[in-house]
């Protein structure tokens, strides 16, 4: 019994051993990923427009009525987080590509600019969408990664968790080992009860 005892105790200790080295790992793929994503944000300089442009929302405008209850929050700021980056892409640059083309796609687009290759207002809009559809797939794949970051971050904490309940079970299970068995002994000359 105690040698299975003693087993529990080592797994324990090398459960929680390895729930930390996870913990590390995912903490630290969190954070690369996390800087790594804030820094080419911020790199490209992005801003969204200042809170005096949300003041009379427009349709047709720079700041359409849509924009005011997602990308307001966000007015005269850098774009340097995942969040940002999303509402810019989904609430600013897709809200103008959708007024700009009536709700056609670039596929639907480039498919009318080649059997009309000779209107040049068209073969414009094909390359101000192809622009901004590319922006746009840019930046949500920043979101991606940075919900990533996020998820590995939870991950990590949860690992720690774990790990550190795994430690707390062994030292509890090696203080529990230590204890003397108690043993009965028949002593020659006592009478014996049976129940």
């Amino acid at each position: 019994m105690r040698r299975n005892s003693h087993l529990a105790v080592i797994a324990g200790f090398a459960l929680s051993a390895i729930l930390f080295v996870a913990g590390g790992l995912l903490l630290w793929g969190s954070t690369y990923t996390h800087n790594m994503v804030h820094n080419q944000l911020a790199a490209q300089q992005i801003f969204f427009p200042p809170k005096a442009a949300f003041a009379h929302p427009k349709a047709g405008t720079e700041i359409t009525p849509s924009m005011i209850p997602s990308v307001s929050q966000y007015a005269g700021q850098q774009l340097v987080t995942g969040q940002q980056a999303q509402s810019y892409a989904d609430n600013f640059i897709a809200v103008h590509i959708t007024n700009m083309t009536g709700g056609k796609t670039y596929a639907q687009l480039s498919t009318q600019a080649m059997a009309n290759p000779n209107d040049a207002k068209l073969a414009g809009l094909v390359a101000t969408v192809f622009k901004g559809e590319t922006l746009r797939s840019i930046l949500l794949n920043a979101f991606g990664w940075w919900k990533v970051s996020q998820i590995t971050y939870i991950a990590a904490l949860i690992s720690f968790g774990l790990g550190g309940l795994a430690l707390i079970a062994s030292l509890f299970g090696l203080t529990v080992g230590r204890h003397p068995e108690i043993v009965h002994e028949i002593i020659e000359g006592t009478p014996v009860t049976h129940a």
